[in-house]
Order: C-alpha cells, then sequence, then structure tokens
C-alpha cells in the first residue's frame, strides 16, 4: 500500500478487508462478517488494478488474477465452467483473493428485449451462483474492476455479492502531490524542483498520467546531457503529454504565424480584463503534434470543486477571444478557432441543460450524461420543439459572449498590438513576460490620458 497513493479513501477500504484475513477473531468476536467483495470503479489510469496487486501484496494469501475477457469463448459453456474451476480453485486454497480486471466483459446487464448473448450470460448466471454459494468464514475476498458500473447487471451489484463499491476517482491536489512523490521516489532531482507546482499544473490528470509526466521529464534531463531533473523538465513534460511534441520541421509563413500570434493574444488578453479567470503561465505559438498551431496555458492559483456562473461565463468570453482578434486585426476570419467553438458550445450548452443556468428554462434539466468515468456522453432529454429553443438561446448566449470579448479586445488594441508583435519574435513567452508588457502598456495609455 506504500506505492499506492491519492486515494486514500479507497486504501482504507481494501487495508480493512486485508486486515480481517490477518486477524479475523478480532472481527468475529463483535459478530462481523468478512464482505464478499469489493468493486472498484474509477475512470482509466486512476489506479483500480494497482490497488487490487497491493492487496495482493499486502494479503500474503494467494492471489488469483484475470480479466473479464479470459472467460468468454465461442463455445457455449466454456465460460461457466472456467468461472466453476476458478472458484473450486479458490476454496481449496482459502483463504484467498479473486480479482477480475474489466468484469463489465461478463457482468453486462442481461438484456430480454433485444435477445442476449447466450454464453455471456451463462456465465454470469453461474458467476453469481458461485458468489452465492461460498462461505465467507473460509476467507475468500472477491475484487472486480470497472469503468462502465452502470451496464452491470443489478444481481451482480447487489450486497451480499459486491458489499463494497471502492470509488477510485481522479485524485485532488494533495493526491496528486503524494503520487509525485511516488513515482519520483528513485529519480533525481535537483533543488528547483516543486512539486505542488507541478500538481497545480495538472489539475485533472490521473496516475498513469503523473507517472508517464516524471518519466518524459527525466527523459528530456538525459537528452540534454544532465544528471538531474529540474523544475524546466517537468513543465516541459506536462506540456509533451497533453499538447505532444514540438514541431521543428513545421514552419509557419509569416501572415500564418501573425494571425496565431494575434488569436492567442486575444485569449490571453481577455484572461487579463476580466475577473474570475486563472493566471497565464505561458503563450506559445510553436506547433505541436496533437494538431494545435499555438495555445495559452493556464493554471490553478488553488484546486476547485466547483465552477461559479460568473466563472463559466468569464470562461467562454475567453475562449472566443481567439475568434475575436482575428476579426478586429485582419480581413478575413481563419478556419483556427474550431476546436474554441466547440469548447465554448460545450460549456454554454451544460449551463443550458445541467446546471440550471438560463433564464429562459430555469433549473429543468434537459440532459443526462452516460459513461461517467469513460466518455461523458450527454444524452438531450426532451422534446423536439424544447431542443430547438435550446440551440436557439446557445446561438444568443455564443453571440453575447462574442460580441463582449470584440468590445473588451477593441478598448484595448494597443496591447494586443505590443504582445502580439513581441510573440512573434519570441515564439514562446511566460505569463509574467505578458503581464509585464500589458501593466507597461496600460500604464503608458493612463498617462498619456492625464497629461
Amino acid at each position: 500500500f506504500a506505492d499506492v497513493a491519492g486515494e486514500d479513501e479507497a486504501k482504507e477500504s481494501l487495508t480493512e478487508m486485508v486486515d480481517f484475513l490477518h486477524n479475523p477473531k478480532k472481527y468475529m468476536a463483535i459478530g462481523a462478517k468478512l464482505p464478499k467483495g469489493a468493486l472498484l470503479v474509477g475512470p482509466p489510469g486512476t489506479g483500480k488494478t494497482l490497488l487490487a496487486k497491493a492487496v495482493a501484496g499486502e494479503a500474503n494469501v494467494p492471489f488469483f488474477s484475470m480479466s473479464g475477457s479470459s472467460f468468454v469463448e465461442m463455445y457455449v459453456g466454456v465460460g461457466a465452467s472456467r468461472v466453476r474451476d476458478l472458484f473450486k480453485q479458490a476454496s481449496e486454497m482459502a483463504p484467498c483473493i479473486i480479482f477480475i480486471d474489466e468484469i463489465d466483459a461478463i457482468g453486462q446487464s442481461r438484456d430480454s428485449v433485444r435477445g442476449g448473448d447466450s454464453e455471456r450470460e451463462q456465465t454470469l448466471n453461474q458467476l453469481l451462483a458461485e458468489m452465492d454459494g461460498f462461505d465467507t468464514s473460509k476467507g475468500i475476498v472477491i475484487l472486480a474492476a470497472t469503468n462502465r458500473p452502470e451496464t452491470l447487471d443489478k444481481a451482480l451489484l447487489r450486497p451480499g455479492r459486491f458489499d463494497r463499491r471502492v470509488i477510485v476517482e481522479k485524485p485532488d491536489l494533495q493526491g496528486r502531490i503524494d503520487t509525485l512523490k511516488v513515482h519520483s521516489r528513485n529519480v533525481k532531482m535537483d533543488e528547483t524542483v516543486d512539486l505542488r507546482e507541478l500538481a497545480l499544473a495538472t489539475a485533472g490528470a490521473v496516475g498513469a498520467d503523473l507517472a508517464n509526466i516524471i518519466n518524459e521529464a527525466a527523459l528530456t534531463a538525459v537528452r540534454s546531457g544532465r544528471s538531474m531533473v529540474s523544475q524546466a523538465d517537468l513543465i516541459g513534460a506536462v506540456e509533451l503529454v497533453f499538447a505532444g511534441k514540438e514541431k521543428k520541421g513545421k514552419l509557419l509563413g509569416d501572415q500564418e504565424k501573425k494571425v496565431v500570434a494575434y488569436h492567442e493574444v486575444g485569449h490571453a488578453l481577455l484572461v487579463a480584463l476580466q475577473k474570475h479567470t486563472e493566471p497565464v503561465q505561458r503563450i506559445t505559438i510553436v506547433p505541436r503534434t496533437m494538431g494545435s498551431l499555438g495555445y495559452v496555458w493556464q493554471v490553478l492559483e488553488e484546486e476547485k470543486y466547483m465552477e461559479t456562473k460568473a466563472e463559466l461565463e468569464a470562461n467562454i468570453v475567453t475562449t472566443l477571444g481567439g475568434r475575436a482578434a482575428e476579426e478586429l486585426k485582419f480581413e478575413s476570419v481563419t478556419t483556427g478557432a474550431a476546436n474554441d467553438i466547440e469548447q465554448a458550445t460545450k460549456t454554454v450548452r451544460a449551463m443550458i441543460t445541467m446546471y440550471g443556468m438560463s433564464d429562459k428554462f430555469g433549473l429543468m434539466q434537459l440532459e443526462t450524461v452516460q459513461g461517467k468515468y469513460l466518455d461523458r456522453n450527454a444524452v438531450l432529454q426532451c422534446s423536439d420543439k424544447t431542443a430547438a429553443k435550446v440551440d436557439e438561446e446557445i446561438r444568443n448566449q455564443l453571440k453575447k459572449a462574442y460580441d463582449e470579448a470584440k468590445k473588451l479586445l477593441s478598448e484595448h488594441m494597443n496591447a494586443l498590438d505590443a504582445i502580439a508583435q513581441y510573440l512573434i519574435e519570441k515564439e514562446s513567452i511566460t505569463g509574467q513576460e505578458f503581464m509585464d508588457i500589458f501593466n507597461r502598456v496600460e500604464n503608458a495609455e493612463q498617462n498619456v490620458e492625464q497629461e
């Protein structure tokens, strides 16, 4: 368990089960029974399989590990016989732990409407029967992992089969710091490294992402001929993992470079001009392998679990700032704002249909989310007439935000020009450099007005 960080609640739940296997008497003395099973649920990369391995390491009992798909065969009856064999072996070796990874491969809900898969359903029925049949006093514990709990059969989820649902969520700020400490334990780092700053810059990252970032930073240090990893390597690795490598061969033409520079400065300037925004860390117009021609990187000042309506509205205005800068500065707009428009539309739609932040629709929920831990698909749950009104409301809100973006930028054209020119020369600038130029131009304008 010392190798698992950032998932304290999940670890606590499983530590108790391991302790029960080691010291059953103290629990039985009060009349407590060993939970039959625990279902580990969470997004990919959060460490569900890692936790199961940690349980195996701590328990010092036999550990049977299988994937859900290894039960499924073309021939009917093979999966069911494999389940029987597994539980027979387990009861002979008890106390022990059975771990079934990706249990949704065999545990999907039995479908009477469309007609089910005979082999998979027989395998599931056998699993249900076996989970009811064994005696908990022998010390058999079943662990299973999935990131699609909504597809599992209700009979599989009931207490008495899986007594515990252990949620393995994306780690919070402290969780990310602890995870980074675990992964950097054997990595040589210099005195510039600040893991808290790195954790703030990786909001939303899972354990697998953080391990990858530490490794990429170490590889960068080796490529540069250094024996220690620096903070610059780690921040560079965050950009590498989330934005891709810099494209060295892809050189933008002068006009395109100018457009991209104004586009990115348009975003950054609206961050500086509005309240309720996160500070800019870096602006770059170097193309990346994941498709971006440039980007503005903002970093949280503190961890947040909710967003206010004002913050979301400011975020939409900022997102549309790139297109607004293009329109104000050039004869024609470009295709570069496609991703911005997608993000802004998604945010406005969520505000209207899920967060109850629309005056027109009030607190009515119009959309539900499917696949909570995977793709988070939003599905409309309203009539076609209402859906058309939702589209109209989205269009109105986007137009209002875009007009606000153009208004703010047009009032600060000198700052837009000055920062864009500097960015064209340097290609990448820090948030500090950006704010220095912005403040200098703004102060100069105020002095002119006073004179």
